[in-house]
């Protein structure tokens, strides 16, 4: 089965996990703030703090800019369910805005629409997460605008983004939003084996996420309700918090990974070239790149004309399947979920992201794909949308 994503792991990635395996510290050690360095310089940010995944980056963002019970939380639906989740796992409310149709990143158009009547009808968001889906960034200087006449906070989730740019600058540099969030799980663009950051521009916004990815407690004595000197060991639980740390083990594979990103990323726009080029004569259609934007191509989804193919999506999806080709369909519309549907969501809430799902399958991209696997892949796929 060639997989719709894999992870590419060198000598030195596994030798960056010995070192910390045979040193004096497995969970919070040197690695860790190295791997948050490392990823902020990168970027061009401030500030950047490693947890666990970034659910667990986009739940303590959510709480950092003070979402609780009867805000509201504006999404796309065309995401991973952890986009939504995080609102509601504060209290909070969630929606969502339509996707744009050719690059499936939320609508600006849909998103200004929707403000516009939030705010006749007293209902406005008190975030906002844009999805950078597939690696490719969203139109951020149009949302923060946006931000900035309605008053809403931005948390990127740029999940499937690292490495990726918008208008020539780094995802991840904070210029549009308040936070932004990484993964660095195994399909993503580095691996940390698992794992996720949040990286912002503001420093108090940086101390909040800090305390709370690590139970709420402190061992600042700046920061406690008493300072007794005596006691040097002493520390407080000030907040409830979480154990979203990550370890050193993590931190030192993603530390290496890092070494890497700009090359991971340059193979997977080479395999979307070569992928452009065999698909130019199928009806389809192949993912459309903003000229604002350079992506980390985290993936390849192609969009299938049916009515001239003459095969259902079941159809195609499991020819591809049977022939050992793990595609996957990135995403289902998060309202139609059961769980979202229990939330009074219904069939129909975002059109364009309903036919967006009825004809995408995403094929296999990883940076080690190779040139024989990516002609299986299209030879299977041309044999199975044939009549």
């Amino acid at each position: 089965m060639i997989p719709y994503g894999r992870q590419t792991i060198s000598e030195a990635d596994i030798q960056a996990v010995v070192d910390v395996l045979r040193s004096d510290f497995l969970t919070q050690g040197p690695a860790v703030p190295g791997f948050e360095s490392s990823v902020a310089n990168y970027c061009g940010a401030q500030y950047a703090l490693a947890v666990n995944s970034a659910t667990s980056a986009l739940h303590i963002a959510c709480l950092a800019l003070g979402l609780g019970k009867g805000d509201r939380v504006w999404t796309s639906p065309i995401t991973f369910v952890a986009s939504a989740n995080c609102a509601l796992y504060c209290g909070a409310q969630i929606d969502f805005v339509d996707i744009d149709p050719q690059t499936y990143n939320m609508s600006v158009e849909c998103l200004t629409d929707k403000l516009a009547q939030a705010e006749i009808n007293g209902c406005l968001p008190k975030v906002v997460i844009p999805v950078h889906l597939c690696g490719q960034s969203c139109d951020m200087e149009a949302i923060y605008r946006l931000s900035k006449q309605y008053g809403f906070k931005i948390i990127e989730d740029a999940s499937h983004a690292i490495g990726g740019k918008y208008r020539g600058e780094t995802i991840g540099n904070g210029r549009y939003s308040d936070i932004t969030v990484f993964s660095f799980h195994p399909v993503k663009i580095i691996t940390a084996g698992e794992g996720g950051m949040a990286l912002t521009n503001d420093a108090c916004l940086a101390k909040r996420m800090k305390l709370l990815r690590s139970h709420g407690i402190t061992s600042d004595a700046a920061d406690m309700i008493s300072r007794p000197s005596e006691q040097l060991w002493f520390y407080q639980q000030i907040d409830l918090g979480f154990n979203y740390r990550m370890t050193d083990i993590h931190a030192a594979l993603g530390l290496s990974q890092m070494r890497r990103l700009d090359e991971f990323v340059a193979l997977r726009h080479a395999i979307a070239r070569r992928y452009d080029e065999m698909f130019s004569d199928l009806p389809m259609a192949i993912p459309f790149q903003h000229p604002d934007c350079y992506s980390a191509f985290h993936l390849y989804i192609i969009r299938l004309k049916f009515e001239q193919i003459g095969k259902t999506h079941r159809d195609v999806f499991d020819a591809l399947r049977s022939a050992g080709i793990g595609v996957n369909l990135h995403y289902i519309p998060i309202y139609l979920q059961p769980y979202y549907q229990r939330l009074g969501f219904k069939p129909g809430y975002c059109p364009e992201a309903e036919r967006y799902y009825a004809e995408i399958i995403s094929l296999p991209m990883f940076p080690a794909l190779t040139a024989a696997e990516q002609d299986q892949v299209v030879n299977v796929l041309r044999r199975a949308i044939s009549l």
